[in-house]
């Protein structure tokens, strides 16, 4: 049925019950289009509390009381060298290199709309529009993490450790994805995606079948956090 998390004893209100790192995230696609700078690897905020304010209500001359209770810290903010994606530190920037980025990182080509991963993401806008509830990005990682490991088996068997489902079930979930046209859109999908991240290691990703389960997979496990 899936993993679970259980209580052993009594936890108070405002009690922090568990933290961990998702085995891979990525910011909502039109959330980065409208310019909400977030660290590209943990997605934390890149913009302080005040920038955040005048950005969504348009005025830039807004002042914010009491700046020292924002944690943000720009000094320690890196980019990309190739391609300029920003991080919010050091660490951040060396994780995403060392998972996945080595693959997707578009370097110059990072604003050529006929690039395959370009492609792919706006596809991905034209189909999916806010509210989102995921990103084709998701798989992309998942993708580039399994192509940059030395163990690429010990990958695998950690994405197909999550909750699976079966034909029936994928077809709901992936409808409520991409609605009432998903099976023309998710070929379309398919065809890009393979276009830009094919791998024979994952071939089975790249199927019209393996690709619906793949959406499946993060359809019934991702979880999409609105800011």
């Amino acid at each position: 049925q899936g993993k679970g998390l259980f209580a052993t004893r009594n936890i108070c209100k405002g009690e922090t019950v568990f933290v961990e790192r998702p085995v891979v995230a990525s910011q909502f696609l039109w959330n980065a289009l409208y310019n909400y700078r977030a660290c590209d690897h943990c997605l934390r905020a890149l913009e302080t509390a005040e920038e955040n304010a005048q950005r969504l209500l348009g005025k830039s001359s807004l002042v914010l009381p009491h700046p020292e209770q924002c944690s943000i810290q720009k000094d320690r903010h890196q980019q990309c060298p190739r391609c300029q994606v920003t991080y919010c530190s050091a660490e951040c920037r060396q994780a995403a290199l060392e998972q996945y980025h080595q693959v997707l990182c578009l370097g110059p080509s990072r604003d050529d709309p006929t690039h395959p991963l370009n492609k792919l993401q706006e596809a991905w806008r034209n189909m999916h529009y806010p509210p989102e509830t995921s990103s084709i990005m998701l798989m992309a990682r998942m993708v580039a993490t399994v192509k940059q490991a030395k163990d690429k088996e010990w990958w695998i068997k950690v994405f197909s450790q999550f909750c699976n489902k079966t034909a029936n079930e994928e077809e709901e979930i992936v409808h409520k994805l991409l609605g009432d046209k998903f099976k023309g859109q998710l070929e379309l999908l398919r065809l890009l995606f393979t276009e830009a991240l094919y791998d024979e290691h994952l071939s089975r990703w790249f199927t019209p079948e393996g690709f619906r389960s793949l959406f499946a997979l993060v359809g019934t496990n991702g979880q999409g956090i609105g800011t």
